[in-house]
């Protein structure tokens, strides 16, 4: 009996890919006059639930991370209806804005290293 190979996380991930692009050119095109949102970098996605729910990982130039994260909140809905125009599927995945923080924490590690003394 020969095993059948799962492609589900292969299609997952290429589905949080598609719609990491589609939402970052709905950004840049719709947003890009918002202060708060025209700063936001999407570093990556992951798809969950079947595909019905992915994760967008932001970086933003903004310190203050509570505002952007609000402002992006704000207007998940109108990007995900915006998304459902761009796409060819027949379900659109709900969406949600995550800040990644890998930056920083490399920041305060390369400082801590800096400040090292030999």
């Amino acid at each position: 009996m020969l095993k059948r190979k799962n492609n589900n996380s292969n299609r997952a991930q290429k589905v949080a890919s598609k719609v990491q692009t589609l939402v970052a050119e709905i950004l840049r095109d719709n947003y890009s006059e918002d202060a708060l949102v025209s700063g936001v970098s999407l570093v990556g996605a992951v798809a969950h639930g079947g595909l019905q729910f992915v994760r967008l990982f932001y970086y933003s130039r903004n310190s203050n991370i509570d505002s952007v994260q609000k402002r992006l909140d704000e207007i998940t809905k109108t990007v995900r209806y915006e998304l459902a125009a761009r796409m060819n599927q027949k379900y659109v995945p709900d969406i949600r804005f995550e800040y990644d923080d890998t930056l920083d924490k490399a920041e305060r590690i390369d400082a801590l290293l800096n400040n090292l003394e030999v």
